[in-house]
């Protein structure tokens, strides 16, 4: 057997590397890149090999270790889970900054190899600079938080350990069940250590996504269930976009008279547009496509993990009579809620429920329901984001500039606080790759960076970031990064002068106005400072201005347009105000006795709407 002599770092470099994936017949890298920070974890191994790399498999400086993770996920969702980046820190506070990103990744299904450093596997220095020491435990690193956090989980304390587990996190990350974060920690002294590699683990590997094929038996249930309905309700998840299934989708629901709902996750698998579409399901979700969840004796959920928003807290479509019938990828995801389980791939389970169900359409007279509510439902979002003339202008009608402006190129990307149930319920999808919102994790702080790594992937396309004062503030260093990696994003931000969406749920569960907008905090008796987020941006290096009202935000966005470099719009908004039309309950836990009686009688509508929940 031939070998070739080389550092833990060198091979695992070598490696990664040499990965491809077969994407529409061509074979292109599966890694494009390592997002970095070194430190004395990994600058002199991981480091060093990276250097010698640089054509084969480019480095990428961030300004923070989580948001460096935030756009390296971005870019694999952006890709339909297809193609992925590492990411790098050193031991230590580089390392836990990591954890909240893979957090992230966990919960919404996308693949992240994450390499952080750690401590010396020979434990001739500890305690080493950045070492937590646990008393009773000496294997125990901060490392070890990644375990509940990623999908496959393993230290490396000899080199040849790569041999078998760097392939074991490949076929994780691309595992279409199992997908999710990966972590290899990387002792700083194993990193340097060399080993006699055998030639074989350097050769290129093309790699192809499995699609898995329904089960007979499923299948025929699920058909049965199918046959015998007059009001069926297809729910759209990510599962769609990742299985490459938007077009057969939309196929299938025009072929039988469907109409279909979308998660946060699979909005935009059919444009807003097409005559089945009835836009955004539960808590953020359209009154079109609620009330026919609430009428609906069959439902397919395609691609959905049927969280909580999606469900109405168990509360909008789970009900004696209605059968759920769950087309996932993964056994756990398609088991849930009592459903007539489908477990296979998106698209190949579509490819087959369609042919088999012949000419079998949905009774006439529900599509008519259905297209008459979603044009009412679009009389709705019409005047909620029309420019009133206001000078502190709401959540929905930014969201109408910037979707006015948007057109068919353009990606919005958001996440956490108000903008995203807005952007769910409001936002005008021209198709897939036009809406990128991270809602699995409701991550403050993952926008900037998440635009970030959207544009990497799709730098065709007009990468527009909505984002909060609140999130702003948390991470906003990756706007420099994309000033010096020369992709373009349009950053608007609703300056509402604190958490204004926490603030609204403060008050609805009937809680005093306390520690969310800046007015409500401890402050200095002048009150908070106003920031001045333009400026700030310039001083990042962006082309920036404020504005005020509608108006004016659409002329900025012109100019943005026309930019050649980041260009960051801020405004001031109004935090109070949000749509009140559409939506479903969403289960908050109301405090059972407080001195408050809006607290008190908030708990009352709290036990009244939990008697609606089905188990």
């Amino acid at each position: 057997m031939s070998t070739i002599r080389l550092t833990t770092a060198q091979a695992l470099v070598k490696h990664l590397a040499a990965q491809y994936i077969e994407i529409d017949g061509e074979e292109v890298p599966l890694f494009a890149g390592i997002f970095a920070i070194f430190g004395h974890g990994n600058v002199a191994g991981l480091g060093e090999a990276l250097y010698h790399a640089q054509e084969q498999l480019p480095t990428y400086r961030a300004h923070n270790e989580q948001t460096m993770a935030h756009a390296a996920i971005a870019f694999a969702k952006a890709n339909g889970r297809r193609r992925m980046m590492a990411a790098t820190s050193s031991i230590g506070p580089g390392a836990t900054n990591m954890v909240t990103a893979a957090g992230l990744a966990h919960a919404n299904r996308l693949p992240i190899l994450l390499l952080p450093g750690d401590t010396f596997a020979t434990r001739d220095p500890d305690p080493v600079l950045q070492q937590v020491e646990h008393f009773g435990d000496p294997t125990i690193t901060v490392n070890d938080c990644f375990r509940p956090v990623s999908r496959y989980f393993d230290r490396i304390t000899r080199p040849e350990q790569l041999l078998t587990s760097l392939p074991r996190a490949i076929a994780t990350l691309l595992d279409p069940e199992h997908c999710g974060p990966a972590t290899l920690a990387l002792p700083q002294d194993i990193q340097t250590f060399a080993y006699d590699f055998p030639e074989s683990f350097f050769e290129p590997r093309v790699h192809r996504i499995r699609r898995p094929q329904p089960d007979p038996r499923e299948l025929q249930e699920a058909l049965a269930a199918l046959a015998r309905t007059e009001r069926p309700l297809i729910i759209a998840g990510g599962g769609v976009h990742y299985a490459g299934a938007c077009e057969r989708l939309a196929e299938f629901a025009r072929a039988h008279g469907v109409p279909v709902a979308e998660t946060q996750a699979g909005k935009g698998a059919l444009p807003d547009d097409h005559p089945c579409a009835v836009g955004a399901i539960g808590v953020t979700g359209s009154a079109a496509a609620n009330r026919l969840a609430e009428q609906a004796d069959v439902i397919l959920a395609v691609g959905t993990r049927l969280q909580d928003f999606t469900t109405g807290s168990r509360t909008l479509f789970e009900r004696d009579g209605l059968t759920l019938v769950a087309l996932n990828v993964g056994h756990f995801d398609s088991a849930k809620h009592h459903a007539l389980p489908l477990t296979c791939d998106a698209k190949a389970g579509l490819e087959q429920l369609s042919p088999a169900l012949g000419d079998w359409r949905a009774d006439g007279q529900w599509l008519e329901q259905a297209n008459g509510l979603k044009r009412k439902w679009e009389e709705v979002v019409s005047r909620v984001t029309a420019d009133d003339g206001l000078d502190l202008p709401t959540d929905a009608q930014v969201i109408g500039a910037v979707n006015r402006q948007a057109s068919d190129d353009g990606t919005v990307v958001c996440a956490a606080g108000g903008l995203p149930g807005e952007l769910h319920k409001l936002w005008q999808a021209s198709g897939p790759g036009s809406y990128h919102v991270e809602y699995g994790f409701s991550c403050m702080g993952y926008e900037i960076a998440g635009g970030l790594g959207v544009k990497m992937a799709r730098p065709e396309r007009e990468v527009f970031v909505m984002v909060g004062d609140g999130s702003y503030l948390m991470h906003n260093s990756e706007l420099a990064t994309s000033v010096m990696l020369g992709h373009k994003l349009i950053v608007v931000v609703l300056d509402n002068r604190g958490f204004g969406c926490i603030n609204r749920l403060q008050h609805a569960t009937g809680g005093a106005g306390f520690n969310n907008l800046l007015k409500d905090c401890r402050t200095i008796p002048e009150g908070a400072p106003k920031t001045d987020f333009a400026a700030h941006a310039r001083a990042l290096g962006c082309q920036a201005e404020s504005v005020s009202g509608i108006a004016a935000l659409e002329a900025a966005l012109i100019r943005a347009r026309q930019a050649s470099s980041t260009y960051v719009v801020a405004l001031d908004t109004d935090p109070l105000r949000s749509t009140a039309e559409g939506g479903a309950w969403w289960e908050v836990a109301v405090p059972e006795v407080s001195e408050r009686e809006e607290v008190n009688t908030a708990y009352r509508g709290y036990v009244e709407a939990k008697a609606r929940q089905h188990h």
